[in-house]
């Protein structure tokens, strides 16, 4: 990935960080994006310290001026665009009866309008170099139903949608689009809901593969959508799940 610049909304912490530090060690110049300066800059502390060049730009994705000056800084920085992983997100767990439409525009202000802006603004900063990759984060509660996951699950099922209709209308201008759906993975997320160590197991247990996932499983699957070795690959989602999924 050495010449190529990616941006990573989302990438104060968790998933995003460590796709932000996966794509520089791959060679990558990273634009870190998120609402929290601290954070954002620490990611790219650790961008430089892998060996790579990055840049922290403060951008709530739910506001399309925001997101227009990201990408102007993306490429006011760095020249270009050629991959895209829009990962930032918030969660909402709540039993159905109690959702009110103040929770359901904020979840979904963040989690599905800030992917449809992002990918508006990306596109065309990829198409002056040709082309580029963008990969959204979902989840796996966008395909199984969790009792709580009403507006959360249903927000990543948008995501999923969105990809893929996207995908069709940018097959013809080298813009692949994709998504990966993580199961559970030990973020901060995780460990605010985790519970005790009883819980831990049982959430464990839920995976064939015996254990929740780890943040650089899900950077690995994001770099090589954006990859080359790609190439052939867009609308597709990619459950990084540790089997939870297998019907």
């Amino acid at each position: 990935m050495q010449g190529r610049v990616a941006l990573v909304t989302g990438g104060t912490s968790g998933i995003g960080r460590f796709t932000a530090v996966a794509l520089a060690r791959a060679g990558a110049d990273v634009v870190v994006a998120g609402r929290r300066e601290p954070e954002g800059r620490d990611t790219v502390r650790q961008i430089e310290d892998a060996g790579g060049r990055g840049s922290f730009v403060r951008t709530d994705v739910a506001r399309e001026p925001d997101v227009r000056a990201m990408i102007d800084h993306t490429v006011r920085t760095f020249g270009r665009l050629d991959y895209a992983v829009n990962n930032a997100g918030v969660e909402l767990f709540q039993p159905l009866v109690e959702a009110n439409p103040e929770d359901f525009r904020r979840i979904y202000d963040v989690n599905v309008l800030g992917v449809l802006l992002s990918m508006k603004h990306e596109v065309p900063a990829m198409l002056k170099t040709g082309g580029g990759s963008i990969v959204n984060i979902s989840s796996v509660a966008a395909t199984i139903g969790y009792p709580t996951f009403s507006i959360y699950g249903g927000s990543k099922a948008a995501v999923v949608q969105m990809t893929r209709v996207a995908a069709i209308e940018l097959a013809k201008q080298s813009i692949r689009v994709n998504t990966v759906s993580p199961a559970v993975i030990q973020t901060d997320m995780y460990e605010r809901f985790a519970g005790d160590e009883q819980s831990r197991a049982a959430v464990a247990a839920m995976h064939p593969i015996g254990r929740i996932g780890q943040p650089d499983e899900i950077a690995a699957a994001v770099l090589f959508l954006c990859s080359d070795g790609a190439s052939f690959i867009t609308g597709h989602e990619l459950r990084v799940d540790g089997g939870l999924t297998v019907p």
